[in-house]
């Protein structure tokens, strides 16, 4: 390299380097309005986890001050719905999935079916007010005196009974396998192999995977190999996203999402992604982070 060439070329590196330090204290500074529209990755922020200081509905004001093109919740019971269905059609702001039903009663044992067939009607006639396709659904926590093949069994029998309902509603219902060595501790559904079979066994178009990703890398690994798996038999219904140790947003663990986002995009995924993490700092930091694991 001659003296003129490495000038050159140091000159460059400087400029790429300040216009780097430049972008990232504009993440300070700049204005929040689009930081959730993301080129690639249609983001869903999770209502429980974010802004938790505010009132349920100042949370949905805060998605579409920030941007965001969906939403996320947990249980409807207690929640305004008319209110949130107004205030999301105002902000044009998607209901992306809420929870139809929850760790207990367990799904696994079959005393429980007709009242998980209750909360199925219920919770379609919910989503229909709120024009959402998604209702996550648990499997439960270990059964005294079931193994677990039993409890899947028992899982697989219970939306047998569900999947028509959710057919004629043209609402998916999607059962989300947890972890069991951080958070779940005894919850009977974990990793996607056996989620894979459930779902083929039951045999419901409208009967699919909440595919947590922070779930998965915890239980299994292998994010993108999975994921291959996961679309190729057809059961995967939405994403959720947190990195790992923490639970908070991308960039702050272990998980290269940046990466694993654009696989899930080129095996042809086009759902929304659940931002069911926890921001570790701040909402606008975490805004910003999310942002960035959308830059391939």
């Amino acid at each position: 390299m001659t003296e003129l060439n490495r000038r050159m070329f140091l000159g460059s590196t400087l400029v790429a380097a300040a216009a780097t330090t430049a972008a990232e204290a504009e993440d300070v500074t700049v204005d929040v309005g689009l930081v959730g529209a993301t080129q690639n990755t249609k983001f869903a922020v999770n209502l429980e986890m974010w802004w938790t200081k505010l009132p349920f509905i100042e949370r949905l004001k805060m998605a579409g001050k920030f941007g965001f093109p969906a939403v996320e919740f947990w249980p409807w019971q207690g929640k305004d719905l008319e209110a949130i269905a107004a205030l999301s059609k105002e902000l044009k702001i998607a209901i992306a999935q809420f929870t139809a039903w929850g760790f207990t009663p367990g799904l696994n044992d079959p005393q429980n079916h007709p009242e998980f067939v209750k909360a199925v009607e219920a919770g379609c006639a919910v989503a229909k007010r709120l024009n959402c396709k998604l209702m996550t659904v648990v499997g439960g926590n270990d059964q005294p005196g079931m193994t677990q093949a039993q409890m899947h069994d028992n899982i697989i029998q219970g939306l047998k009974l569900a999947a028509p309902i959710a057919e004629a509603n043209d609402v998916t219902l999607i059962l989300e396998p947890m972890n069991i060595r951080v958070d779940h501790k005894g919850h009977c559904l974990y990793g996607s192999p056996p989620s894979i079979r459930i779902c083929q066994a039951v045999g419901s178009s409208h009967v699919k995977i909440n595919w947590d990703l922070y779930h998965m890398q915890i239980t299994e690994g292998d994010l993108c190999g999975h994921l291959k798996e996961g679309i190729e038999t057809k059961t995967i219904g939405y994403l959720q996203l947190a990195d790992h140790p923490g639970r908070n947003e991308p960039g702050t663990g272990e998980i290269h999402y940046n990466r694993v986002l654009k696989e899930a995009h080129d095996l042809g995924y086009r759902g929304f992604v659940g931002l069911e993490c926890r921001p570790k700092k701040d909402e606008r930091s975490a805004a910003f982070a999310v942002s960035k694991a959308d830059i391939w």
